[in-house]
């Protein structure tokens, strides 16, 4: 009688994840990349426009454009975005400084695509906002950031003055807290799920 072959286990087929014959889908790439050209664009379009407003504007001076809906001007701002809170300058630069860090470090986990443009969004504008508050007067941390877009009327009559940064911080505060709702987790799952959100 004879004894069976052995067998070779670097031809035995190994299971894929799951019981099933279909290749596990490779990893998703991180979109750290898509964060930080995000932010420095955000950066970028802020600074410009605010030195363009600086070497411009005259402090106080208003112009229309777009027929009354939109007026440029020249205010600082000593508060957080779009000028609330004003004379809490020391405690916003903080509080910015740290949003920046905690997000340089979120990004080394951060592989979905909509968390990339949210807190690309955030960061672009504080750290926007933050260099004002370093380096403008009347000091290191209590600078005062420049906003020159008042809408609907001048001078912030009818809405907060803001700025460039101030939208970015607004609108990807907007699309975090939506993602948060939905459960859509740094990695691009849900909550709950393991298929990837996006």
């Amino acid at each position: 009688m004879s004894e069976p072959d052995p067998v070779d286990d670097a031809e035995t087929p190994v299971p894929a994840v799951g019981g099933t014959d279909e290749p596990t889908p490779p990893a998703r790439p991180r979109r750290l990349s898509l964060l930080v050209w995000l932010a420095l664009v955000v950066f970028g379009v802020d600074l410009a426009s605010k030195l363009l407003v600086v070497a411009t504007i005259e402090p106080g001076e208003d112009i229309r454009v777009l027929g009354g809906l939109l007026y440029l001007t020249q205010a600082r701002n000593t508060g957080a975005a779009f000028s609330f809170a004003e004379g809490f300058t020391v405690v916003f630069t903080l509080v910015a400084a740290v949003v920046v860090v905690v997000i340089v470090r979120t990004a080394r986990r951060l592989y979905s695509t909509a968390w990339a443009v949210a807190l690309g969004l955030v960061l672009g504008g504080a750290v926007g906002n933050l260099v004002d508050r370093v380096f403008r007067d009347p000091g290191f941390l209590r600078g005062g950031v420049v906003d020159f877009l008042s809408v609907f009327g001048p001078d912030g009559r009818y809405y907060p003055i803001f700025n460039v940064a101030d939208s970015a911080i607004v609108c990807g505060g907007v699309l975090g807290a939506l993602l948060a709702f939905r459960g859509v987790e740094f990695d691009g799952s849900r909550s709950g799920a393991t298929a990837p959100a996006d």
